[in-house]
């Protein structure tokens, strides 16, 4: 029996779909296919999904916007749990709780709505709540360990609240990278005017213009303590180099774009530039990029 199958026959109400195509869902534009997709549409069906996937010891990833990812080429023979229907925003004083499947779009819109400011230097990256959590992902002026007042999560089974410094943030890492699974954040925000909030997100969004144009997964790696990756790797003289249709960027050395790329390609060059970094530099690079599987 095939995994949509059992996935419908045991949550017959839940959004389902066969044969998930990585390429149509992740920002670089390419990788294989999972078996199966599911969608819970609230906290409690997301952690009997999660409950039930552990029991029957099916694979399964968490994919939110699907940027920072790399899929591999052929079957991932597990599901792909989507926490996208999970769109809950409530404020609460100068707090924000957002379900993990809010885009950081809508977080902000909804925060200027309500004169909560604080999180401008999120404005333009693409991500969702609960992928931005789980990756501690921002920008030198701010990361979400910087805002993260609690986390409403799925750990071995059990929906639980964790308190922001329990979640083990540290750069693009955290707890929920490691099996503990997002579901809500509260956010802690301050009082703002509209008109101010607009102005500082404009200002990061236009700071961003400068970023490569095309598909891409976003930084590639971490940056190493007192240098930007970017930089290590324009000085070992990577920028432009190719494998396939995958290129690293000449204008931000740590963009990897698709030009016609496939996963292998994409793996293939991230694994060059590890190799010619370290020989040149001695630096291993940490990759900040997510793998499936």
């Amino acid at each position: 029996m095939g995994l949509y199958t059992r996935l419908k026959e045991q949550f017959p109400r839940m959004d389902c779909e066969r044969e998930f195509d990585f390429s149509r869902h992740t920002t670089i534009g390419c990788g294989g296919r999972a078996e199966a997709a599911a969608s819970p549409a609230d906290e409690q069906e997301a952690q009997a999904l999660l409950v039930w996937l552990r029991r029957e010891n099916i694979p399964y990833c968490i994919l939110g916007a699907g940027a920072n990812v790399l899929a591999s080429e052929g079957l991932f023979a597990g599901v792909v749990v989507r926490l996208r229907r999970l769109g809950r925003l409530e404020c609460r004083g100068t707090e924000l709780f957002a379900g993990a499947g809010v885009t950081g779009g809508r977080l902000l819109a909804f925060a200027q709505q309500h004169g909560i400011g604080g999180f401008s230097p999120f404005s333009g990256i693409p991500m969702t709540v609960g992928g931005g959590t789980a990756m501690n992902a921002g920008v030198r002026e701010l990361h979400f360990s910087d805002v993260v007042r609690r986390v409403l999560c799925v750990e071995n089974g059990t929906l639980r609240t964790l308190e922001g410094r329990e979640c083990t943030f540290s750069e693009k890492d955290s707890i929920f990278l490691k099996g503990v699974a997002v579901l809500g954040v509260t956010l802690r925000g301050k009082l703002a005017r509209s008109e101010e909030i607009a102005r500082e997100s404009c200002y990061f969004r236009t700071r961003r213009h400068g970023l490569p144009k095309g598909r891409s997964m976003g930084c590639t790696f971490v940056n190493p303590p007192g240098i930007s990756a970017g930089s290590l790797i324009e000085r070992c003289g990577l920028k432009g180099t190719r494998v396939g249709g995958a290129v690293v960027s000449v204008r931000h050395a740590n963009f990897i774009l698709n030009e016609g790329a496939t996963a292998d390609d994409v793996a293939a060059l991230i694994g060059r530039i590890k190799a010619e970094v370290a020989r040149q530099t001695g630096i291993i690079l940490r990759e900040e990029i997510r793998r499936i599987p």
